[in-house]
């Protein structure tokens, strides 16, 4: 069994007291282990976001984000698991598609994209994890086996967020009002001025218009054209139907130890990796910022980016993450 998909449920308070004397992959497994048999909860389906936690000396802070879209690696989990409760209280089933997520609210809907092979499904998300450096998402054995990776154990994805999907689950278990709003931004209101009219005279030298004779009259419409009924939007359902999109070019992998407000900043951590690997600085602007964000890479494999960027954070960079263009 492979090391990179670890798991995963979280108790903040409990973990700090667990005295963990191993090293490595089996230090991490011990932890995920642990982190899972202390956190089940006998109740099903509840809605869940959760305090910020700590897990292998990183810290995550649970929110609602209905505009995430990230791209970077999947792994798979499943029969160390299979019927034992998942971080909402519900119970895992390797059959079922579902997957585990280290910050989006708990369930949630999300839609998958093998970008090796342009597979994608639409996925629950009722757990935490992966602790996996480099892992954004971990998917059940079922979900893996859609997406076409589960010899392999990992796969490039990209991961969005359903919104209407996911505030429809937030609203059934809740019973509050939920909202989207922040998936576009609010449109300011035009200013309101005040409007008056008055009639001219005509000007001189115009003369009035005779008035239409029978042959320019208009029939009126028997009956007024009735309003375009417009079908409802559907909403996606985890089904396990499988679809395919075409790739508009191959994936690359590379390592982000970081995106900077200032060029700074972005050039003094340039300067600490560049003999680790090529590194590069790129200018991003997005409709809240200017950013400077710095990449090592490209590089062949998934597994050349697990290397890559325990090296990177073993030189002070622990934000770094592995991305896919």
């Amino acid at each position: 069994m492979r090391c990179q998909p670890i798991h995963r449920h979280v108790g903040c308070a409990v973990l700090l007291s667990v005295a963990i004397a191993i090293s490595g992959c089996a230090e991490t497994e011990f932890l995920a282990g642990s982190v899972k048999r202390i956190s089940g909860d006998p109740s099903k389906g509840r809605y869940k976001i959760g305090s910020p936690y700590q897990v292998g000396g990183e810290w995550y802070t649970p929110k609602v984000d209905y505009r995430y879209d990230e791209t970077g690696v999947a792994s798979w989990y499943g029969k160390d698991f299979h019927g034992k409760p998942t971080a909402n209280g519900e119970t895992f089933d390797m059959n079922a598609v579902s997957a585990a997520h280290k910050t989006l609210p708990l369930p949630s809907m999300v839609r998958v994209t093998n970008l090796g092979n342009g597979r994608v499904i639409n996925v629950r998300v009722n757990d935490r994890g992966p602790f996996s450096s480099g892992r954004i998402i971990d998917l059940s054995r079922s979900a893996a086996q859609l997406l076409g990776f589960e010899r392999q154990g990992t796969a490039l994805v990209r991961v969005e967020i359903l919104p209407r999907e996911s505030q429809r689950i937030a609203m059934g278990l809740t019973g509050a009002p939920t909202r989207v709003a922040d998936t576009h931004p609010v449109p300011k209101t035009a200013p309101r001025v005040a409007v008056t009219s008055r009639q001219l005279e005509a000007p001189p030298g115009v003369r009035e218009a005779y008035p239409p004779t029978p042959n320019h009259a208009v029939a009126a419409i028997a009956k007024p054209t009735p309003p375009v009924q417009r079908t409802p939007a559907r909403l996606a359902k985890v089904d396990g139907q499988v679809m395919t999109v075409p790739l508009e070019k191959d994936p690359q992998v590379f390592v982000q130890a970081g995106a900077f407000s200032e060029f700074a900043n972005a050039n003094r951590v340039k300067a600490l990796l560049q003999t680790i690997a090529p590194t590069t600085i790129r200018q991003i602007d997005t409709a809240e910022a200017r950013l400077f964000r710095v990449r090592l890479g490209p590089v062949a494999s998934i597994g050349d980016a697990d290397h890559l960027l325990a090296r990177v954070v073993a030189s002070g960079i622990p934000q770094a993450r592995i991305v896919v263009d």
